[in-house]
């Protein structure tokens, strides 16, 4: 299964970029829990399988010094489902997004008060939960929660929440089988990491 680690909860000067995670100075410690995080666990395919024993690839530039792609004029699948594992039928989102805001400061939730209400009426079609002013699961600060359904929708709000999220982080992370994993090695962060308590999360491999 991998090794087992110490998940440490409410460290700091760690960063969380694209998936990558690094905790090398651990700062205030809540809390131990004995969960698998050690990223080796995981295999990943070749990002070519499928795309194997074809003609070369071109190297001929378009005049701003971009490649020319071979065409086939089929548009990727993943502009119209999810990538399998992520989920493609509801009532599980393809995608959960977590913004979150520090309940202590007047104005992040002033703030966070007003984003919400702003999604609510610019994307009347996405799913969004309550304000939380207290720890929900493992989101250990204010949060709410909003979620996607269709790469349509995550094109879309994603690239607006760059613009529009102020002074508040948020967790993109999607739904497969693997929760842990969702949240461990498969999500981004917009703004600075807000630690997450793991406990609520099952070893991997426990029933």
């Amino acid at each position: 299964m991998g090794q087992f680690t110490s998940y440490i909860i409410g460290y700091s000067s760690s960063r969380v970029v694209a998936g990558k995670h690094s905790a090398s100075t651990p700062g205030a410690i809540t809390g131990r829990c004995r969960y698998n995080t050690d990223l080796s666990q995981y295999t990943y395919p070749s990002p070519l399988d499928g795309y194997k024993n074809l003609e070369p690839i071109p190297d001929t530039k378009n005049a701003d010094k971009s490649y020319v792609n071979p065409q086939t004029g089929i548009l990727s699948d993943a502009y119209q489902r999810f990538v399998d594992p992520i989920s493609n039928h509801g009532p599980l989102p393809g995608f959960d997004i977590h913004i979150y805001f520090n309940p202590d400061d007047q104005e992040q939730t002033k703030f966070a008060q007003e984003l919400w209400e702003r999604i609510r009426r610019e994307f009347p079609e996405l799913r969004i939960y309550r304000l939380w002013y207290e720890p929900c699961g493992p989101h250990a600060t204010g949060m709410f929660e909003v979620n996607l359904f269709t790469p349509a929708q995550f094109g879309a709000f994603v690239g607006w929440l760059v613009i529009n999220r102020g002074p508040l982080s948020a967790l993109v992370h999607p739904n497969t089988n693997d929760e842990l994993r969702d949240h461990i090695q498969r999500y981004m962060w917009m703004g600075p990491e807000i630690p997450l308590n793991m406990t609520v999360f099952k070893l991997r491999g426990d029933a």
